[in-house]
């Protein structure tokens, strides 16, 4: 049903979608549903509206997600059964999906047919692919092969993720091969060269080595089972996880090889030397992390908080008589902070206990305000602080200009080295650590090319980007992305690089131009196209237009012009959407490979980014973190329809939403009360007419052309808030105001069941057949009402009319009045003609009124003598009001220049709002009740109003 027609359609308007393939981890959740809702209510309008559309479906198989689950079920581990079990996996299968292939292919048919299917998702599955099919991979081959010619693929030595167990990993918040520390950093730490009497290294790493000159001791934690190791020639003494990250850091430069262990309580008590010739002593510090960095701190007291706040507890322990590493009392009380910048903030020759004191740090406990404490310093220093004369050569320099100048100068002497380390935690999906490995002869994709980044930068303002802030943003992050490392080496699934057997292409590089694959993937699985037809020059023809193809067999000639001819039918891209987390990652690869390897008329025409759906918290929802609940259950609990009606109302596209049971609930209530509005306008039999009825043609035509603009600019909070709030309220006013032609009625169930079913297919189905419409409602054309049925006369006298009911009801609420009758009184005809008067001079002054123009003509009629004393006040009043009215507000009033009359036909449908007789006079007629005298106050379409 909702196969495109393609190149046979005829049709001139195609819209061509897509949505990030997910991963195959596991299963699914609800937090995932989001983009998917999202790309199936806009394929549906697009529909409807006449648009051939193709939303095809693929799966992102490649990388290690699939093959760590498979290991998991491998090693029988219990939670990933009880986790398969939750989800449904009948206990039978579960032993067979240690095959990672089957895995695959279990998960494949599982996203299908329990979610896809299920959430009513009209995606052509004819074109279903996944990228480690044979077929893809000869795609992603060509694709390296084409980037090397235009020299895009470099290599050079190269600090990656890399998993002990996995192999090379991807760390970025899209969270591909890791469970844990999607948002880590790969810091680049100074390891400055502590050296003992007899040479050996105490390596103290650390992001800020120009305090190098402030040291005053070292910290290493006593109670630790240090590791003594050969490093490049040198003795170092490291933390056990120091050493072994040691050993993937430094691959290619010399081995790393323990020698020996010793207890931190070994060392506490001897002097080590620093990089800048002082003699420090080495001090407890339980505080030290072995797991951070190398395990050895240096103790910068003057300028790092935490330091100043150890060294002053150690010092107070002293004093109090506790002593039980045998310290030098005399020489550890006698160690002061050692000031080594100046800032501009008035700090004291002790910046960091200035600091500790100004906000009531005690001791190691305050850890947060430790933090607080010692960002607040560092952005200070970094930014305005200037090195000292005991700096040496480097005083009298900026901290900024230094910092980096400083660290090569001290490597080049031998005097530091570098240690790379996560800002982070980061666990692979198999459950490893993952640390950072140097990789000699790393490949990478160059996308730092500048001459490659400003065609793509140039050509984001021609883009349909949503949200706006995202288009704003994406040439500074297409700036900032720098060469990727593009291949990985371990038990990985996906395309091997071409030019390095062994290493395989990771899964960010292999999904930059997939949406290509889509035009021709369908010919793969009817069987025309034959996978060893898919070589360089299948692919030069069919997407670049390149090659001759007339020495080629005919099947194979004709298939191949079949495909070019889908190729440029589809092509370009319309809309690939995908979560926030794709900012930075998957979204700007996509735009620069796009940019390298088509022709301009096919780069992308749109990118439209949906924020998360979260945990209470904040927290995105992930099976790792928990709280993801297992689609097939929010289906029983919620409902289809509740829950895509939640997914596109709860909150913008750019804002995250959270996941609450009461709130999804309330949308399947929503659900049950509109087929239950639906039932009561359908039992509606009248035939007679009314002006109400035009009325109700009249909102739906304008709800209809609301709808249109918020679904072309991709704004479906805005238009379901149209379609699931504002049309039944609209109908509800329509059976109020005694709407009851059943034929009107059944023609606007049927637009409004039309405008439902791109949100809500199923309960659009339901309305569709219970008022007897034809077919499926799914491939029923968008709903039209002609323009000349729309009456702005109605509009605007059922506007009037809801206004003036609230103003009654209003001014009951403040009085306090249970009214017995009211009188309206509406203007007499001379301030009607006033008001015109004042328009007619407002056209003429080019918007300008002299109010004396107008008070002089009026003061001499004579029926207008009893009005004399209010004529002029009511004359400025109302200039100031008319030059302040647009086109429109004047049309107002013209169309509804019968007022009294409107008000009279109105009498009896406000009697029975407001429970009371309502009584309508002219202000000028001279048998009118006006006990009050308020009949004088009224004003055009502003009727005075009495309650008694």
């Amino acid at each position: 049903m909702f196969r495109p027609g393609g190149t046979d359609s005829g049709s001139e308007r195609k819209f061509f979608l897509i949505f990030a393939y997910p991963g195959i981890s596991g299963y699914l959740h609800v937090g995932h549903m989001r983009g998917f809702t999202y790309a199936d209510v806009i394929t549906r309008y697009k529909r409807a509206a006449g648009h051939d559309v193709l939303f095809p479906v693929g799966f992102h198989a490649s990388g290690i997600p699939a093959i760590a689950l498979a290991k998991k079920i491998e090693r029988g581990d219990p939670k990933t059964r009880e986790y398969l079990l939750r989800n449904g996996c009948p206990p039978e299968r579960i032993d067979e999906l240690k095959d990672v292939e089957k895995l695959i292919e279990y998960f494949s048919g599982v996203y299908i047919e329990e979610y896809w299917k299920r959430f009513g998702f009209g995606m052509d599955f004819s074109r279903c692919m996944s990228t480690i099919s044979e077929g893809y991979k000869r795609f992603i081959t060509w694709q390296f092969h084409r980037l090397n010619d235009l020299g895009y693929l470099v290599t050079k030595p190269h600090y990656a993720p890399y998993c002990p167990n996995c192999g090379p990993v991807a760390v970025d918040t899209s969270m591909t091969d890791i469970s844990q520390g999607g948002n880590a950093e790969a810091q680049e730490f100074t390891a400055l060269k502590f050296r003992l009497t007899d040479g050996t290294v105490l390596p103290a790493a650390t992001l800020r080595p120009e305090t190098v000159f402030g040291v005053t001791n070292m910290w290493l934690h006593p109670e630790v089972e240090y590791i003594k190791a050969r490093v490049l020639e040198e003795t170092w003494i490291v933390s056990p996880q120091a050493f072994e990250k040691l050993r993937y850091q430094m691959d290619g430069r010399g081995e790393v090889e323990e020698l020996e262990r010793i207890k931190g309580e070994e060392l506490i008590g001897r002097n080590c030397r620093t990089p800048v010739g002082f003699e420090v002593p080495i001090l407890p510090g339980t505080f030290v992390d072995p797991a951070v960095a190398t395990g050895v701190v240096m103790s910068v007291p003057a300028h790092a908080p935490f330091d100043w706040i150890a060294l002053k507890d150690v010092q107070e322990e002293l004093k109090a008589g506790k002593n039980p590493f045998g310290l030098d009392v005399e020489r550890v009380l006698g160690l002061k902070p050692i000031t080594l910048i100046q800032a501009r903030k008035e700090y004291t020759e002790d910046p960091a206990g200035q600091i500790c004191q100004e906000m009531g740090i005690r001791d190691q406990n305050d850890h947060e305000k430790l933090e607080e404490a010692t960002k607040a310093i560092y952005k200070e220093e970094f930014h305005s602080g200037v090195l000292m004369d005991l700096c040496q050569d480097y005083s009298g320099l900026r901290v900024s200009q230094i910092k980096d100048t400083l660290r090569v100068d001290f490597i080049d002497m031998g005097l530091a080295d570098v240690f790379h380390e996560f800002s982070e935690p980061v666990i692979c999906r198999c459950g490893s650590s993952v640390v950072i490995k140097r990789i000699p002869d790393q490949w990478f994709i160059r996308y730092s090319d500048e001459e490659w980044t400003e065609r793509a930068k140039s050509y984001v303002q021609d883009m349909n980007i949503s949200p706006e802030e995202y288009k704003r943003d994406l040439p500074s992050v297409l700036d900032w992305f720098g060469d990727r490392a593009c291949i990985r080496r371990g038990s990985w699934l996906g395309t091997e690089f071409p030019y390095k057997k062994g290493w395989i292409i990771e899964p960010i590089s292999d999904s930059t131009l997939y949406p290509t694959y889509y035009t021709v993937s369908r010919f793969i699985n009817d069987g025309s196209l034959k996978v060893e037809w898919m070589d360089d020059a299948f692919f030069d023809y069919v997407f670049r237009g390149k090659g001759d193809l007339s020495g080629m067999e005919k099947e194979r000639r004709d298939v191949m012009e079949r495909c070019r001819k889908e190729f440029l039918y589809w092509y370009p891209l319309d809309i690939n959407l995908g979560g926030k987390e794709h900012k930075t990652v998957h979204f700007p690869v996509f735009l620069m490979n796009h940019v390298a390897l088509l022709d301009r008329e096919h780069w992308p025409g749109g990118i439209y980014v949906h924020w998360w759906v979260t945990m209470s918290g904040g927290d995105k929802i992930s099976k790792t973190k928990g709280g993801a609940e297992p689609i097939p259950e929010a289906i029983e609990k919620y409902g289809v329809d509740a829950m895509r009606l939640y997914y596109c109302h709860v909150g913008s596209s750019a804002m995250d939403v959270e996941w609450m049971e009461e709130t999804v609930s309330h949308y399947r209530s929503r659900m049950k009360k509109i087929f239950e509005q639906v039932e009561e306008l359908f039992s509606v039999s009248g035939t007679s007419h009314s002006s109400i009825d035009d009325w109700l043609i009249s909102m739906m035509a304008l709800r209809l052309r609301e709808v249109e603009e918020a679904m072309e600019s991709g704004k479906l909070r805005e238009a379901s808030n149209v379609v699931y709030f504002s049309i039944p309220s609209d109908l509800k006013w329509y059976m109020k105001r005694g709407g009851a032609r059943s034929e009107v009625i059944r023609e606007m169930l049927g637009v409004w069941a039309r405008m439902l079913q791109p949100f809500t297919p199923h309960l659009a189905e339901e309305i569709w057949e219970r008022i007897g419409g034809k077919g499926f409602i799914s491939i029923q054309p968008w709903p039209s009402l002609s323009p000349d049925r729309v009456s702005e006369m109605e509009l605007r006298k059922e506007e009037y009319v809801t206004l003036l009911l609230e103003d009654l009801k209003n001014i009951r609420k403040m009085t306090g009045i249970d009214p017995k009758r009211i009188i309206l009184y509406t203007s007499g005809e001379w301030k009607w003609e006033l008001l015109e008067t004042l328009f007619e001079k407002a056209e003429e002054g080019d918007g300008r009124i002299n109010p004396g123009d107008v008070i002089k003509p009026l003061l001499s009629r004579e029926e207008l003598s009893p009005y004399r004393k209010v004529i002029p006040k009511l004359v400025n009043r109302l200039s100031r009001d008319v030059v302040k009215m647009g086109p429109e507000e004047k049309r107002r009033y013209g169309e509804l220049r019968s007022e009294f009359d409107i008000l009279r036909s109105i009498s009896g449908f406000l009697s029975s709002e407001m429970g009371c007789d309502v009584e309508v006079f002219r202000e000028d007629d001279p048998e009118k009740d006006d006990p009050m005298n308020k009949a004088r106050s009224s004003l055009p379409l502003k009727p005075a109003i009495f309650m008694e």
